[in-house]
């Protein structure tokens, strides 16, 4: 028996940082959250929003460590993650990465420490994954991210009226000089390696690129969660991950979006209805 629970979050605005504001990760996260309803059959009570001023850090944490505790006791075994905000990269401080960056996740309570963002209020990927790693192997948890972690990728269509970088550079010149030094890996090398093998993770951009926020049919919303939604919804569970990913780049690229989602999973992870599954990059 299937029994599952899912945190949708999505972040406009940044209690220290007005001139952040975004203006589609509320909607993604609602229709995230429609998304699993509609399409795989979860229930209102499975599914938490946190948005805006909820998604601070705490309560978000919080959320995933009350899941992976249920998990772990065996009450959840399918995790639904998925997180809409800006990206951002922090000193790696754990010397795992002796020459490279961490990757993070800006929260609405965002705050900077000296030249440094505050770590108590920034998500670190490490926090992630020594959080899932704690989940028991038969738990399938699955992660949404459309945001991203470097600006490098930033290109003249990215800064168009229509379209906003889902990035924060560091607080700093001292601390962009720090970056500059490093580099960062790829978000799924961090969130789920050492062990945590049964996931399925999906990121809005490569890591070099910038995921846009971005008006769409008279609203905004994160680019690669609105056309993810709509390619999920068509394909009803009938496509594997790999033919909705294929479908979802092509309608990026038909709109100028200069992004490349990823996937990345174990070929053994499926909708019921699947008989193909593949890891894409």
């Amino acid at each position: 028996m299937v029994r599952r629970n899912a945190l949708c979050v999505g972040i406009n605005t940044y209690k220290n940082f007005p001139t952040a504001t975004l203006h589609g990760c509320v909607n993604d996260a609602n229709d995230m959250a429609q998304l699993l309803k509609d399409v795989n059959g979860f229930t209102d009570a499975e599914i938490t929003r946190l948005t805006d001023q909820n998604a601070t850090k705490a309560n978000i944490m919080k959320e995933l460590k009350r899941m992976v505790t249920e998990a772990r006791n065996g009450k959840i075994n399918h995790l639904v993650f998925s997180l809409s905000s800006h990206g951002t990269q922090v000193p790696d401080l754990n010397l795992d990465e002796m020459d490279r960056a961490d990757e993070a996740f800006c929260p609405h309570d965002l705050a900077q420490s000296g030249t440094q963002w505050n770590r108590d209020h920034i998500i670190v990927d490490d926090e992630l994954h020594d959080l899932f790693i704690q989940l028991p192997p038969n738990v399938l948890l699955e992660v949404y991210l459309d945001t991203c972690h470097s600006g490098t990728g930033l290109k003249a269509i990215d800064l168009l009226l229509d379209r906003k970088p889902r990035y924060l550079p560091p607080p700093s010149i001292e601390a962009f000089r720090d970056m500059e030094l490093r580099r960062a890996r790829p978000q799924h090398l961090k969130l789920l390696e050492k062990g945590l093998t049964h996931h399925i993770l999906w990121t809005a951009c490569k890591d070099h690129q910038t995921s846009a926020d971005a008006l769409i049919g008279g609203d905004w919303h994160g680019a690669f969660t609105y056309y993810l939604c709509k390619e999920m919804r068509t394909g009803k569970n009938k496509l594997s991950r790999a033919k909705v990913l294929a479908k979802v780049r092509t309608d990026l690229a038909n709109a100028h979006f200069t992004q490349t989602p990823q996937l990345e999973c174990e070929a053994t992870v499926r909708h019921a209805t699947h008989h193909e599954e593949a890891l894409v990059t």
